[in-house]
């Protein structure tokens, strides 16, 4: 989690602003905070060499990095990255050839993370890291750079969460993916609970539910999710408030199918699936273009399609082909 930035669609609007969300985490910054969210145990081989003074003041609800299948090369990029803890961990996994970027909003924040990089780096042998000032609805990198996007406990606290989820799919390149790691309301938070400025810092007032999340990340034009269901973080007022770690993809859908060159065969396990403007039932092979085939062919999309080139094996579409 760490630094969270917390923005309005309507300053004048709401009795929440980022500034509260910074003198928050500021504090946070300093001394350890045990009202902050959440209890993470990350595995003690990812931490062997990181500082103990990055551990202290480290507030997540869950391990997006583990859980990211990050590769060797990768550049990745934490939002909210706080202490830096998240990206010390995947700057050892994506190894001298790849590249870790945090962006943070609170300035002591950031000055911890600068200053334990050092030894990070010294402990690994080479330096990958760098940290930007920057705000989750505005990511100061460029369109189409990024391979994959982390955040842990970070995109409750912003109130401006759909452009939060545009800016990602923004930054991300076709075919990257974000691995979030978040706080999820069992029903939607009432108003009165939205404007509490000390339960919005810790994670509660500012939780969208299962289907706000991911339906803003499909209005930004996110596919492929998956949802994991970690653990019962508190209740409140009769709600409940869960961690979830939720993946999804950037890929570009075709408007149709029908520039078809290849067949897809969904596998299963629903009797019938629909990807973008075209229906997939078990077993039948169904005309697709380049495109289309190429995302099929990619997590997390792989193991669920066999991709077929007609011209090589005699298989036809049938009356079952979109393009029949």
């Amino acid at each position: 989690m760490n630094d969270r930035h917390a923005s309005t669609e309507d300053e004048s609007s709401s009795e929440v602003s980022r500034e509260d969300v910074r003198d928050f985490y500021s504090k946070a910054a300093i001394a350890t905070q045990e009202s902050l969210c959440c209890p993470v145990k990350y595995e003690r081989v990812d931490l062997s060499h990181i500082p103990e003074r990055v551990l202290e003041i480290s507030y997540g609800c869950g391990s997006p990095v583990s859980q990211a299948n990050i590769r060797s090369g990768e550049f990745l990029v934490d939002l909210g990255s706080g202490g830096g803890i998240d990206c010390f961990i995947a700057a050892k996994i994506v190894g001298a050839s790849g590249r870790v970027i945090g962006i943070d909003m609170t300035e002591k924040m950031l000055a911890v993370a600068r200053e334990n990089a050092q030894a990070v780096s010294q402990n690994l042998g080479y330096n990958n890291l760098e940290f930007k000032q920057g705000f989750l609805e505005n990511i100061p990198l460029e369109d189409e750079s990024v391979d994959v996007v982390t955040s842990n406990c970070v995109i409750n606290l912003s109130t401006r969460k759909k452009d939060v989820f545009k800016d990602i799919h923004r930054i991300l390149k076709p075919g990257g993916r974000f691995v979030i790691a978040d706080i999820i309301s069992d029903q939607p938070v009432p108003d009165e609970m939205r404007n509490n400025r000390e339960l919005w810092g810790e994670c509660v007032s500012g939780a969208l539910t299962l289907d706000e999340f991911l339906g803003y990340s499909r209005e930004a034009q996110f596919h492929g999710f998956t949802v994991t269901k970690d653990y019962l973080w508190k209740e409140v007022e009769g709600l409940k408030f869960y961690s979830y770690i939720l993946r999804g993809y950037k890929h570009s859908l075709p408007a149709s199918c029908c520039a078809g060159a290849q067949l897809a065969i969904y596998k299963g396990p629903f009797a019938t699936v629909t990807c973008g403007n075209t229906s997939f039932s078990v077993g039948v092979p169904v005309e697709i273009d380049g495109d289309l085939a190429e995302m099929l062919s990619a997590p997390p999309f792989e193991a669920m399609f066999n991709i077929i080139d007609p011209e090589n094996e005699e298989i036809a579409a049938g009356d079952d082909s979109c393009c029949a």
